[in-house]
């Protein structure tokens, strides 16, 4: 049953991707009343988890690329190995596979200070490898969360996530109308379900979902209506994932372009709130602009976070380029969080000075090796000059006269 549950949102998720601004079809006035929670709290309250946060600026971060990649989502395959980045704190969703463009570049002008890289996104070949579906499909480049700390974050400790992101000039923005790229979270809640009839049983599930936002584009240009030609200019617009009904919503304009901050944060009544803001500054509780309980689920632990690149699947369309950088989880309830990560520092410490130690004897032995091959050809070369054979000793000779 908690397979049939991942599949009607997963349903949901496509229906969002195809027909874009028309699965927005949720009142203002709804969005409005959903917007207000006593339980909200500021994404980046806390402590920051550098863990399994990222800043982008060490010269030697790179992305390794497994192809092909992984489309669980469409038809059931995850491929192995998974792609995933230099510093291990990135990895290549199962469920659809990482953009074919993950590449450090300068900072974009207005960017946070003292950032010197951040992390450009662009996918092609979105989908199921080989196969170009003509319509509109995702890659995710996902926060490697779990495997790190070994463990999710309960939402009793209040996690909270942080994301800059910069959206180029329209003119660099793929030619479609809809979803073009979402910052999103992976949480889990309990589902209890009745099984039987008469003499019924129940079970509980740990079931996963994923709330986040969707920055979504619209053309503009000359459209017709009611029989006259009208000209609009291109706009964007956050639309949230999602309400109580599983529907996502249109709730604020993009006015600018440049840099933006996004966070979602996770309360202990399961709720999730979301922020953003234009700019680089920190969130403050003025950018809340949503909480939600998404699918009526009440959110019980927080798993990781996760961006997803959407293009039109045709082989042809590049995705527009975004750039993320500074991505940070923080926890308020923190002491449980910070005690894992000092035990896997120290894990990590002991593992690289261990590598450390067998790189340094495997050095030493090939350096002993490689000296008795010199000793070896010099006294070769000194028994040939003295006419002597190669591997006979003076006194063998002498032996042998």
């Amino acid at each position: 049953m908690a397979r049939n549950h991942a599949q009607f949102r997963r349903s949901l998720t496509r229906l969002a991707l195809v027909a874009g601004a028309a699965t927005l079809a949720f009142s203002a006035g709804e969005a409005l009343a959903q917007r207000k929670s006593a339980s909200a709290f500021v994404p980046g309250s806390g402590k920051l988890i550098d863990y399994v946060s990222d800043d982008f600026e060490d010269e030697s971060w790179t992305f390794i690329h497994n192809h092909p990649k992984s489309s669980r989502e469409q038809d059931q395959a995850v491929r192995y190995p998974r792609g995933e980045s230099s510093n291990g704190r990135w990895v290549e969703g199962p469920e659809r596979g990482q953009p074919d463009q993950i590449e450090l570049i300068p900072t974009p002008r207005g960017g946070l200070a003292g950032s010197r890289q951040a992390l450009l996104l662009r996918t092609l070949n979105s989908g199921v490898p080989g196969y170009n579906s003509n319509d509109v499909q995702q890659d995710d480049l996902v926060a490697n969360v779990i495997p790190r700390l070994g463990t999710g974050i309960p939402v009793g400790e209040r996690p909270s996530f942080t994301l800059r992101v910069y959206l180029p000039p329209y003119e660099q923005w793929e030619n479609r109308s809809g979803p073009h790229f979402g910052i999103r979270a992976s949480t889990s809640t309990n589902v209890t379900e009745k099984k039987g009839g008469f003499f019924a049983t129940t079970s509980t599930t740990n079931e996963p979902y994923w709330p986040g936002m969707w920055i979504h584009h619209r053309t503009g240009g000359t459209k017709t209506v009611n029989g006259k030609k009208q000209d609009s200019s291109p706009s964007a617009y956050i639309a949230i994932r999602a309400n109580s009904r599983g529907q996502d919503y249109r709730a604020m304009d993009i006015n600018q372009l440049g840099w933006w901050t996004f966070g979602m944060s996770f309360s202990p009544d399961g709720m999730v709130h979301y922020y953003a803001r234009p700019g680089v500054e920190d969130l403050t509780a003025a950018d809340h602009i949503a909480s939600e309980t998404p699918y009526s689920y009440a959110a019980k632990s927080f798993r990781t976070y996760f961006v997803n690149v959407c293009n039109h699947n045709n082989g042809r369309s590049w995705s527009t380029p975004f750039v993320i950088d500074d991505p940070k989880v923080y926890v308020v309830n923190s002491q449980r969080v910070e005690n894992i990560v000092a035990r896997k520092v120290q894990m990590d410490e002991r593992r690289a000075a261990s590598q450390a130690e067998a790189a340094r004897r495997r050095a030493e032995a090939q350096a002993k090796s490689e000296e008795r091959r010199l000793q070896q050809q010099t006294q070769q070369q000194s028994q040939r000059s003295s006419g002597q054979q190669p591997g006979r000793t003076a006194s063998r000779q002498r032996s042998s006269r």
